[in-house]
């Protein structure tokens, strides 16, 4: 038996394996009910395969396999999909942020107004991406300066875009972790402004702003926004930082530790294991060889800015 749609009453019970005829949204299907109404089924079968609307409503930022995910059904093509999505687009309801990735657009509110939370982006952009570096630190408010630029932790190779004066770049993760199944660890879900982001650790940022200096604004920005943080998992850093199996890392490590060591409670046995890996001949602190004095034990020739904090002192 089959009962279109309004031609049943909304007291009428159904039996088991009885089957009835549901339109939901867009959603055509047939639906198995037992001990309900008409209408209680039509609700189960909305719960059970949500519209579009309802997706949008509970996805701010989604990607185009994502959706496909919720509205496959054996009748439907992806191709019905995209055509779905375009005139969805077309209607203003979500907005086209670049090729298989959209933002939801909400009631009373035009696309071109949209704007588009960075970090439910920046996790869209790959099954992998991962907030990092100086882009971590923001997220957690630890960052001493604003950036419109976030890194994105990710294998995949992806070509740097803009989005309404946001820059999005992809960062490969350091040889030495390529292989790992967690990239080394340190990255966690966290659910955040109606959706969830992929970050690192406040650790693996650490870390990971000493090993792309770049990435982290250079050496005050660095200094400044880790002084910021009030706990680190002192094991944790040095655990993920052997794994890089840098010598220059491990070096620029133990010296912020052994520098910070009051603030941060840092003690002998969490900078030996770095001690260990430190270079044998000495490193300049970055790339650009600013002269500086040399730091023993880590071999790093440290420019006097840096030794001495001078960006800290009030004129």
């Amino acid at each position: 038996m089959t009962s279109r749609l309004g031609a049943v009453k909304n007291k009428s019970k159904y039996a088991l394996g009885e089957r009835i005829s549901i339109r939901s949204g867009e959603k055509h299907v047939v639906a198995k009910c037992c001990r309900y109404t008409y209408y209680e089924c039509v609700q189960r079968e909305k719960m059970a395969n949500p519209g579009s609307l309802d997706f949008f409503a509970t996805n701010p930022v989604f990607t185009h396999e994502e959706y496909l995910v919720v509205r496959e059904s054996p009748n439907r093509s992806s191709r019905t999909a995209d055509s779905l999505l375009a005139r969805h687009v077309a209607a203003g309801r979500i907005l086209r942020v670049r090729r298989g990735l959209y933002a939801s657009v909400p009631r009373g509110t035009g696309a071109d107004a949209r704007e588009v939370d960075p970090f439910l982006l920046a996790t869209k952009l790959a099954p992998d991406a991962t907030i990092a570096y100086h882009a971590a630190l923001q997220f957690r408010g630890k960052a001493y300066s604003v950036w419109h630029r976030f890194a994105v932790l990710t294998r995949r190779h992806l070509r740097a875009f803009n989005f309404r004066g946001n820059e999005f770049v992809s960062v490969q993760p350091p040889k030495a972790l390529r292989g790992l199944p967690d990239l080394g660890g340190g990255i966690v879900t966290e659910q955040y402004a109606g959706g969830t982001v992929r970050i690192t650790s406040f650790e693996r940022t650490l870390v990971d702003v000493f090993d792309i200096p770049e990435l982290g604004g250079g050496w005050e920005e660095i200094w400044r926004s880790l002084e910021m943080v009030e706990y680190f998992d002192l094991g944790a850093i040095v655990t993920y930082a052997l794994k890089l199996n840098s010598a220059l890392t491990a070096a620029r490590v133990g010296f912020f530790l052994e520098q910070h060591r009051e603030a941060l409670f840092v003690e002998d046995h969490h900078l030996e294991p770095l001690r260990q890996h430190a270079p044998r001949q000495p490193r300049y602190l970055g790339r650009t060889r600013e002269p500086g004095r040399l730091v023993k034990p880590w071999n790093l020739v440290v420019p006097e800015r840096v030794l001495d904090r001078s960006w800290a002192e009030v004129p």
